[in-house]
């Protein structure tokens, strides 16, 4: 059985080798795939985005996330199951969702059982104490409703994804995030820069924050001389900007969640 783990904690500290070591002292048998520890801090959408996009290429199996910027406070900590026999353990603020509604959600619980966290239960490390035991024990057979009360999935929270504004000639997009090598993702999908014209090869003018600047929409970094701003579809079928050898959120001075007007150059 494996467990995947997501989380915003980073790799300097030790918060994630103690998870590690809490899910395989219940369960040495399991292998953990560490998806990534680089959310920014307490990034919840960008962790329920992540999340998302990766889990197709995940064994089934069971799924924990931890971006918990409420830990301690009244929300939830959860498990899910999906139509596809995943399930998922996290907090209830939404960064579950995404990933679990692409099979749709079958049933979900409340952890609410002791015999299935650890003896003392910290206020504010519930990744260790609450979540970390009960994906072990999930990922062992436990049944799903042993760990605590059912929940309506229709009243668990979720998230506001913003979604682009599409005109004849024009989007305006919202940046969902920003990689590790400075690439701005967009809320734009390849059909929808189709739809205003925009193909590769195509001249691009991109505006935010009242600047203009051009880019041109590519197939790969490879299309671009060193230096151009580039439009490209990425990995996971979303548009995004970037800067061929360079970073494009600090050239262009981009925050999450900033939006930016994309049409074709005249």
């Amino acid at each position: 059985m494996f467990i995947t783990f997501l989380t915003d904690f980073g790799l300097k500290d030790d918060f994630v080798g103690t998870c590690h070591g809490v899910m395989k002292r219940i369960a040495p048998e399991i292998e953990i795939i560490d998806i990534t520890h680089g959310i920014p801090p307490q990034a919840v959408l960008q962790g329920a985005l992540v999340l998302a996009s990766t889990i197709g290429y995940m064994p089934v199996g069971v799924h924990l996330a931890v971006v918990d910027p409420g830990v301690g406070g009244p929300r939830r900590p959860l498990a899910l199951q999906d139509a596809g026999d995943r399930i998922y353990v996290g907090p209830d603020n939404g960064l579950l969702l995404p990933a679990a509604n692409r099979a749709g959600i079958v049933t979900a619980h409340e952890l609410a059982n002791p015999e299935y966290a650890l003896g003392s239960i910290s206020r504010t490390f519930h990744a260790r104490d609450l979540f970390a035991p009960a994906a072990a024990h999930l990922a062992r057979g436990v049944p799903l409703a042993e760990l605590g009360p059912p929940l309506d999935p229709e009243a668990l929270v979720t998230l506001d994804v913003p979604v682009p504004e599409l005109a004849e000639s024009a989007a305006v997009a919202t940046v969902l995030y920003i990689d590790s090598f400075g690439n701005i993702a967009l809320n734009l999908t390849r059909g929808d820069v189709e739809r205003i014209a925009i193909a590769p090869g195509t001249r691009v003018e991109l505006e935010l924050a009242g600047e203009g600047y051009y880019a041109v929409m590519a197939r790969t970094f490879a299309d671009a001389r060193p230096g151009d701003v580039i439009l490209y579809e990425d990995s996971y079928g979303n548009m995004s900007v970037a800067i061929s050898r360079g970073n494009a959120a600090r050239m262009l001075h981009v925050v999450p969640g900033q939006r930016i007007r994309i049409a074709p150059a005249t």
